[in-house]
């Protein structure tokens, strides 16, 4: 069983958990944003699909990926703003690109990560991006925090835990920046 699908599974029945529960409370059994929802949805403090802060606009290499990256950030319910700005920070938009430490594509996958998701062609930007948010929705599920998410999706999860939050190196605090503002 893949990960998407397991965690797919997982949210259905967690909803249909949440609507038993308010169907015997008397309350509404259409289900809104449930607490497990809000965890995913728009994390970066600008509403899903609103206008990101002035002065931290995605540039116009980046904003092209929009319609590959839309319907996949959807399926995993995350932003895709959020989405589009990892891209801009860790390629800049570039399929190709390959950083020093050997991550490759859009969302600089490292090939063992690459591997791990199921990711074939870390050059393919579906593939690519498809593994990418598939990873942060994980490191969401784990931390619960979108700043100790993006963390270590820059410095890994390994050093999020050593430090207990957010790593003090000057890397990963640049790289919150840029997507966070």
């Amino acid at each position: 069983m893949r990960i998407s699908d397991a965690f797919q599974r997982t949210l259905q029945r967690v909803q249909e958990i949440e609507t038993r529960v308010r169907a015997l409370q008397g309350e509404s059994a259409q289900p809104e944003a449930s607490r497990f929802d809000s965890a995913f949805v728009a994390p970066v403090g600008f509403p899903a699909g609103g206008s990101p802060p002035p002065g931290m606009e995605i540039r116009p290499r980046v904003q092209e990926w929009e319609s590959v990256v839309a319907p996949i950030a959807a399926r995993y319910n995350l932003d895709t703003e959020l989405i589009l700005r990892v891209i801009e920070a860790e390629s800049g938009g570039d399929p190709r690109a390959v950083s020093p430490k050997g991550a490759m594509g859009l969302m600089q996958l490292m090939p063992d990560t690459a591997r791990a998701l199921g990711v074939s062609d870390p050059f393919d930007p579906v593939q690519n991006i498809e593994g990418g948010v598939r990873y942060l929705s994980h490191l969401l599920q784990r931390f619960g925090d979108p700043r100790l998410a993006l963390a270590a999706y820059n410095a890994g999860p390994g050093n999020v835990q050593r430090y207990g939050g957010v790593p003090p190196f000057p890397e990963t605090q640049r790289y919150l920046e840029k997507i966070l503002g």
